[in-house]
């Protein structure tokens, strides 16, 4: 795969409450089924890998089924796998999330990828890639702004009927509310597509009863289905790895290059501080310097007459 120029999709999520209809997988399908269906597409180009299915969801753990994976965990884990991927030649790795407080997160993972290693690493929440084509979610989405798409909502609940409806409680869908977004601040809301500049976020129990946020009531099979075949599409566009710039390259440590430059600095400062050393350490075994018989008299700085060394 490597030596096919493959890139590397891997999807993760969380398993956490999704309201009284839907299953606690959403996180995983949803992600899961764009990764699956773009590998489909593309074989030849793209390596779907197994799901990273714990994510960070503390907020939710008030909620029954909810699994938490500490965040530092969450971190390290998602940094292995890229580790990886680029210790073994992959160039390009495409980190497919299904899950919203996991984006901080990964937004480090990511980073620290593209500095420690010299594969190239993107983020990208499944629901962002709806936002490429500005005139889809006007005319797809019936839910009200902000709010009816944010969780177990009019998006989530629609994807799901498509990818695997007979798991959806269809007789327990029930709408939701943000409490905070009905004070209709403008500092203070939240979508999946957007919040406001001092939005605080918090156990999700202190501003929702069901752990439903939005308008499941407006979901359909058919809309899940225009979700999907818009958003495989665009993980097939995000391609191959972009092409480095000279002066990026130039910037580019040689392999072992940093090791031996901190290696010949430290070696450099440690002679430097050697000798200071042993100049300090030979002149306090000497001694005070006694003046030689003869010695020239001396004036007193400070009040100016001769005195003679004893």
């Amino acid at each position: 795969a490597r030596d096919l120029g493959k890139y590397c999709v891997l999807p993760g999520g969380g398993v956490e409450q999704h309201g009284h209809h839907l299953p606690l997988d959403v996180d995983l399908i949803c992600p899961g089924g764009i990764a699956k269906g773009a590998g489909m597409e593309i074989p030849d180009k793209l390596l779907v890998l197994p799901i990273v299915a714990y994510g960070y969801t503390g907020h939710v753990m008030d909620f029954p089924g909810t699994i938490n994976n500490d965040f530092e965990h969450f971190m390290h884990h998602v940094l292995d796998i890229t580790k990886s991927l680029a210790y073994h030649g992959f160039k390009k790795i495409v980190l497919l999330n299904g899950h919203g407080s996991n984006m901080p997160n990964l937004d480090l993972v990511a980073r620290r990828t593209n500095l420690e290693t010299d594969a190239e690493c993107v983020l990208a929440a499944w629901w962002q890639l709806l936002t490429v084509d500005k005139a889809f979610l006007p005319r797809w989405r019936q839910s009200k702004f902000p709010g009816g798409c944010a969780h177990a909502c009019e998006l989530e609940t629609s994807l799901y009927l498509y990818l695997d409806g007979d798991n959806v409680r269809k007789d327990k869908i029930q709408d939701g509310s943000i409490s905070f977004n009905e004070d209709n601040s403008p500092f203070q809301w939240v979508d999946l597509f957007g919040a406001g500049p001092a939005t605080v976020i918090s156990w999700t129990s202190s501003y929702s009863d069901t752990g439903v946020l939005g308008e499941p009531s407006k979901a359909t099979a058919e809309k899940g289905r225009r979700v999907a075949w818009i958003g495989i599409p665009r993980m097939r566009a995000i391609g191959p790895p972009r092409r480095m710039s000279v002066k990026a390259a130039r910037r580019k440590p040689v392999a072992g290059q940093c090791r031996r430059n901190a290696a010949r600095g430290l070696s450099n400062r440690l002679a430097i501080q050697s000798a200071a050393n042993v100049k300090q350490i030979t002149a306090l075994a000497a001694g005070p310097r006694m003046p030689s018989a003869g010695a020239p008299n001396r004036r007193c700085r400070r009040t100016g007459t001769c005195r003679s060394r004893q």
